[in-house]
């Protein structure tokens, strides 16, 4: 399969809602840099949903009639299978686009990125997020000035959320799930990728259910020269999913609020929007878009902005030291 056609040649791996999300980027465009090659899930009815949804869309025996389809493999599959299949896909000369986390053991992921180079890329949106953007404007005009702390702030009314109650097995188990893994490891990625290398953690995690992942964090770091206060918490809260990314420097703040919308501090202490910012239900699709042209790009081997395996890695490991605190 080459990588120098108009379109890129992509097989998905996992039809939960990563690989519906992404098909809706892909067929909600009249001018998409991708055609779906081949998906495949182990659920009969996950890939019955994908058939009643989008009908064109080729569905194969296993995953590898999905690597022989693509010349890239998206790989939306759980954690635990991750690197099975991404380093099935690079054997087959094809390259990967993977969701976080790479894999569940730490030892298994370095050796992975030792191996994989720049052959492919990990799925954190904030790298093509249009309110990161807006962020990265501000703080470039001297919004913010010197940066001096960062507050991460996240929370649930209950967890797994709504939407991933098909999910719920293993993203409310401790060896694969928790919002530590699926939700912060967003912000702390964009913490890494704007301010620097994360380090310096400490705090206290709260698992007070046998088997089940954390109900609520407490973590100091640092990202570059910054430091960082990271709070999140299951219950207390009526939202689904509220989060806060607050940059503050001695000229002044920033943030990214609900995933989407940029905003920075006005005179008198209030946050306002950006203008033209839009909610995470409407911005989600456009950001999709945009990590698939990064998708291409990386595929043909051109320069892109998507998160590299060497990134995804820090962030992992920064999520796996709070975890074990």
């Amino acid at each position: 399969m080459p990588t120098t056609d108009a379109t890129l040649a992509l097989g998905i791996i996992g039809a939960g809602i990563m690989g519906e999300r992404l098909l809706g980027a892909i067929h909600g465009a009249p001018d998409a840099p991708v055609r779906v090659a081949a998906i495949w899930d182990p659920a009969p009815e996950a890939l019955a949903r994908i058939g009643a949804a989008f009908p064109a869309v080729p569905r194969v025996a296993d995953a590898a009639a999905v690597v022989a389809a693509g010349a890239c493999v998206y790989v939306a599959s759980p954690p635990a299978s991750h690197l099975g299949h991404a380093r099935a896909a690079l054997a087959a000369g094809r390259s990967v686009f993977c969701e976080k986390p790479l894999a569940i053991d730490l030892t298994e992921a370095r050796a992975f990125v030792a191996e994989a180079g720049s052959a492919g890329a990990v799925n954190f949106p904030f790298a093509s997020s249009p309110g990161v953007a807006t962020l990265e404007r501000w703080i470039g005009a001297g919004v913010v000035g010197t940066p001096r702390r960062l507050a991460i702030a996240v929370e649930f009314a209950r967890w797994p959320r709504p939407w991933q109650a098909d999910a719920a097995r293993w993203l409310d188990a401790r060896a694969e799930g928790g919002f530590t893994r699926e939700v912060v490891s967003h912000f702390l990625f964009l913490a890494r990728r704007l301010l620097g290398p994360l380090s310096g953690i400490r705090g206290r995690v709260d698992l007070p259910e046998a088997g089940r992942s954390e109900r609520a964090i407490a973590v100091t770091l640092t990202a570059g020269a910054v430091p960082v206060t990271l709070t999140g918490r299951v219950g207390g809260t009526e939202a689904d999913d509220h989060n806060t990314w607050t940059l503050e420097g001695d000229a002044g703040a920033v943030r990214l609020r609900d995933w989407a919308i940029a905003e920075r501090r006005a005179p008198d202490g209030r946050f306002a929007p950006e203008p033209d910012a839009i909610p995470n239900a409407r911005l989600r699709p456009i950001t999709l878009r945009r990590q698939l042209a990064g998708v291409v790009r990386m595929a043909r081997g051109e320069p892109h902005a998507l998160a590299t395996f060497a990134e995804a890695l820090d962030v992992q490991e920064a999520v796996e030291t709070i975890l074990a605190l």
